[in-house]
């Protein structure tokens, strides 16, 4: 995502409010574009009764962020998105989204329901095509969990942001960001972060995670206390897992949040005036906003992936073709269709390519 032109970039779609009454005839695009703005300007409220996962930061030129701290498989939240965006008519809604995820919004419940329940060979091909081995597979685990919860609840995630999708649609030229940093980014971060035995200590317990989830377990997330203390637990686990996907990413949503709030153009005359502004992201990253909101941020760091050393590429590559080798040779045993099958598929081809013919 380019920082300098994410208003440009990342807006998917601004619209006019259907259910506004018609204009009288005769006007302007001009005249119609004024009414509008003041349409929109009366409905606002200034000092809006909003629900206790709001919270509420500002801009040195006055503009008003209202961060919506929400679970990502709960319907409360999905009442406080609406709540606070119809009270507040803001001209800029962001949400803890990316490029890569942005299919979530214009996808029905159902279809939702469906592709989260089933991980198949062609999401594998996509996620390592799409991230590289290692971090691919990484994605992959993740989707089992996202989908262990979906099975649980019967629910689909990313209902705030669907709803959130929808109603900047009914506000008069309000913009629809998508303020997240590329999940590509930090899958790549997250796993060049972590040591070998941690990588396995994590894959190990996203594979085996069977634990029940209740609906009443997913709206204590939207409790600051509790998410502060699994936060804390999270660290003593994996530290440089949290700063990768929890850390930096607070970083990132910080600076699109504070792009978001820079002062739009009033009509009829062009004038600067402070923006409202509509954030919705998990809850657990609002602490770290909020800690981020006046620092200066580096914004470059946390974007750019360091390339593996010598070293690590050959070891790499090593365990990646015993694992691989291993994989073959038990499909092998167990049919020698599906061995010769795996053997011939590209990747495997490709990686045992990388391995012989090592880049320069």
């Amino acid at each position: 995502m380019d920082q300098d032109n994410n208003s440009e970039d990342d807006s998917v779609g601004q619209a006019e409010d259907d259910t506004q009454p018609p204009f009288p005839l005769g006007l302007s695009d001009s005249e119609a574009v004024e009414v509008l703005w003041q349409m929109r300007t009366q409905r606002r409220q200034t000092e809006p009764d909003l629900p206790d996962t709001v919270t509420r930061l500002a801009t040195p030129e006055g503009s008003i962020v209202y961060l919506v701290g929400t679970a990502h498989f709960s319907d409360s939240s999905k009442k406080d998105v609406t709540t606070t965006i119809r009270a507040v008519q803001p001209d800029v809604v962001v949400v803890e989204l990316c490029q890569y995820r942005v299919s979530m919004l214009k996808m029905d419940e159902k279809t939702l329901l469906k592709e989260a329940k089933d991980i198949n060979l062609e999401k594998v091909q996509q996620a390592i095509k799409q991230n590289g081995v290692m971090s691919g597979l990484m994605q992959i685990l993740l989707l089992k969990v996202s989908a262990h919860i979906t099975e649980q609840l019967g629910m689909a995630p990313g209902g705030e942001f669907r709803e959130a999708f929808k109603e900047a649609g009914k506000v008069p030229f309000c913009k629809f960001h998508l303020g997240d940093r590329p999940i590509p980014v930090t899958f790549k971060r997250a796993i060049a972060a972590l040591s070998l035995w941690q990588k396995a200590r994590l894959a190990w317990g996203l594979c085996f995670l069977s634990d029940p989830i209740s609906k009443e377990d997913v709206e204590k997330c939207k409790q600051k206390d509790l998410l502060e203390q699994t936060m804390s637990e999270m660290i003593g686990e994996f530290p440089a897992l949290h700063r990768t996907i929890v850390a930096e990413r607070d970083i990132y949503l910080t600076h699109t949040l504070r792009q978001a709030a820079r002062c739009v153009e009033a009509p009829p005359n062009a004038e600067k005036v402070p923006a409202v502004v509509v954030g919705v992201v998990g809850m657990g990253h609002v602490p770290g906003i909020e800690r981020n909101w006046d620092e200066e941020l580096n914004i470059h760091e946390i974007m750019s992936v360091a390339p593996p050393s010598r070293f690590g590429w050959v070891v790499r590559n090593v365990l990646k073709g015993a694992m691989w080798g291993l994989l073959g040779y038990a499909c092998f045993r167990a049919s020698k269709g599906v061995g010769r099958a795996l053997l011939s598929f590209p990747t495997v081809q490709s990686l045992f390519e990388n391995i012989r013919t090592p880049s320069v």
